[in-house]
């Protein structure tokens, strides 16, 4: 199987609708060993799709921005798995009025809440991690971005998150390949995730995006993300790293949709 013995942690799971989730779920499919991150009251929604995955997770406390949860969850994987052999990052949050067309009065405050949370949190991520790689000889990381290449409707300051994601994996790659880390990733077409749906004009992504898409586009349908996912946490990307790697559908190659 693709993801034999690996120990993974899954973070961003809420809802088994969620990208994170279906990525556990294929994972453990292909043979992997693997632990959720939750925190806050949201951590009992992560519990309960926990007992839906194949082989229901332990779900350990983790607020990306406290030091303490980083070193606690480090601390309890080093006595349980002496090392991490990869690690999937979905963490993401923009505070309401850094979305929705109001770019040009987004207070600093809330523009930095969305880079804190949303990019520089897979610095946090990977760092934290790093002794646990390390102990495992290497390993791999992979992030759940949107690309932003594009000014999107309504995305605004989220958008400018993600472009910042993109550069951090790259930065990332730089850095880590040298302790065998690859980091890479997975740029996904808009899916109707309970995230995604809370983004002032959602159902604009959604409109677009079958029509352009030269493979089609399914919006209820993250198996094909959370497969790609799941490749790159294998053993099979062992020279890929850096990468942003388009499951869209094809959107992101085509300028317009096809006129009839």
């Amino acid at each position: 199987m693709l993801l034999q013995g690996k120990r993974l942690v899954i973070t961003g799971v809420l809802t088994d609708d969620s990208i994170a989730f279906h990525t556990a779920r294929v994972a453990q499919e292909q043979g992997a060993r693997v632990v959720l991150t939750g925190f806050g009251r949201a951590r009992r929604l992560t519990e309960r799709s926990a007992k839906r995955l194949p082989e229901p997770p332990d779900v350990y406390e983790l607020d990306i921005t406290s030091a303490d949860d980083m070193a606690a969850l480090v601390a309890a994987l080093d006595e349980r798995w002496g090392g991490v052999d990869g690690a999937l990052h979905a963490i993401a949050y923009a505070p309401e009025d850094a979305l929705g067309g109001r770019f040009l009065e987004t207070p600093a405050e809330s523009a930095g809440t969305a880079f804190l949370t949303s990019a520089f949190s897979y610095k946090t991520l990977a760092v934290g991690l790093l002794p646990l790689f390390r102990k495992a000889g290497g390993g791999a990381l992979v992030t759940l971005d949107f690309d932003n290449s594009q000014a999107w409707p309504a995305y605004d300051w989220m958008g400018v998150a993600k472009s910042a994601l993109q550069s951090v994996t790259r930065y990332l790659a730089r850095d880590l390949g040298a302790d065998g880390i690859r980091v890479n990733a997975v740029s996904a077409g808009p899916l109707g995730t309970v995230a995604a749906k809370s983004i002032p004009g959602f159902s604009v992504f959604q409109d677009v995006w079958g029509g352009r898409a030269p493979l089609g586009w399914d919006v209820a349908d993250p198996e094909p993300v959370a497969k790609m996912a799941a490749v790159l946490l294998s053993d099979w990307a062992t020279s890929t790293t850096g990468e942003i790697v388009h499951v869209d559908g094809g959107f992101h190659a085509i300028a317009a949709a096809p006129t009839e």
